[in-house]
């Protein structure tokens, strides 16, 4: 029998981060640019479009700590003594208060940025996406973008006191928006549509979050005729004991069709919350099915700028494009910056399909 073939190395780009805070013009004046991450990508007509999540929050005050939320489109500020008794502040990414009231330190809006040659970006200078909805009230972050007969779709993370939702918006021209509200509920995030009908259906991977402690965090399949109304929902893949991503695992990248299947880059967590990436291969007629899924991380946090941040030790992507034979892989590097990761796509598919041909297909439960 054939030996399993590992991963090729990733070819982290030399000018990384490609993007990082100082790069984005704040929207207000009393609010600062903290990160820039977690971009959904699209390769369209020679330019590659990025879909960033821009994190905004107050400027510090000492002995304070503050957050911005958006009230109808209009932004509030609030402070709370950090000597508050029951006050916790143990996360960089939120607080909550002794009456148990949590609140996110970002106020997150999505913002778009081109390029020719997929390195080198112009960012726009005003929000693509900013909340404006009830449900977005917290944040509109962690876009996928991908095209399905000519319409960009773009779904994206709503964060509100109510939970995290998964909203739509669409664009043909990268100019205007139009907003459907959301398509999943609170809690469900990590949702990647695929981009073109499966047996006549649209198709998305969703990943459901658990408030109790029953059942794993886990990718999700499910269906819709209109890409509103969602059911026919199957688990497809599983956190995995003792590997990499034994905690939680979730969406990335949209699904990218090959001859072989689609391939599905992933991202997952160990219980120390350290997030790497990883890949799969799921059944082109029928993407419940998973082909192949390597024991292997494709991309692990090991540079400085991957371990060190605002939540150090994770690498995470919304997008990947194909462009000459490579897999660009678009990613969060510490909740910090964007960085780009290049890898052959043959060689990560032939290290998918020299699983499934040993029958070690790696997928754990499912």
């Amino acid at each position: 029998m054939q030996a399993s073939r590992p991963l090729p190395e990733a070819r982290r780009c030399p000018a990384n981060p490609i993007l990082k805070p100082t790069d984005i013009r704040p929207t207000h004046p009393e609010l600062e640019v903290c990160c820039v991450m977690n971009a959904g990508a699209l390769r369209r007509d020679g330019v590659t479009y990025l879909m960033l999540r821009v994190d905004e929050r107050p400027h510090p005050e000492q002995g304070y700590v503050s957050t911005a939320i958006s009230r109808e489109g209009r932004i509030e500020i609030l402070r709370f003594r950090r000597d508050t008794p029951g006050l916790d502040t143990h996360d960089p990414r939120g607080f909550t208060l002794p009456d148990g009231r949590m609140y996110i330190t970002v106020l997150s809006h999505l913002r778009l940025a081109r390029s020719k040659d997929g390195v080198h970006f112009a960012i726009e200078d005003q929000p693509a996406i900013f909340p404006a909805e009830p449900y977005e009230a917290y944040a509109a972050q962690d876009a996928r973008m991908t095209e399905i007969e000519g319409t960009v779709y773009i779904n994206y993370s709503a964060v509100s006191d109510h939970g995290i939702a998964t909203a739509l918006a669409t664009t043909t021209d990268f100019v205007t928006y139009r907003r459907h509200g959301l398509i999943f509920a609170p809690d469900n995030r990590n949702v990647c549509l695929f981009p073109r009908r499966i047996a006549g259906a649209y198709h998305a991977l969703h990943r459901p979050m658990h408030a109790v402690p029953i059942g794993l965090n886990s990718v999700w399949l499910a269906c819709s005729s209109d890409l509103t109304h969602w059911g026919g929902h199957r688990r497809v893949m599983a956190p995995r004991p003792g590997a990499w991503d034994d905690h939680h695992i979730g969406g990335g990248a949209p699904p990218i069709e090959t001859p072989h299947g689609w391939l599905v880059v992933y991202h997952g967590a160990n219980r120390s919350n350290r997030y790497c990436l990883g890949v799969a291969l799921l059944d082109r007629d029928d993407p419940a099915r998973v082909l192949a899924r390597h024991t292997q991380a494709l991309l692990q946090p090991v540079m400085p700028y991957e371990r060190q941040g605002f939540f150090g030790n994770v690498v995470f992507t919304d997008g990947a494009v194909v462009q000459d034979g490579l897999l660009r892989v678009y990613y969060g590097a510490s909740d910090e910056t964007v960085c780009l990761a290049d890898f052959p796509l043959e060689e990560v598919l032939s290290a998918l399909l020299s699983l499934s041909a040993n029958g070690d297909r790696n997928y754990g439960e499912n």
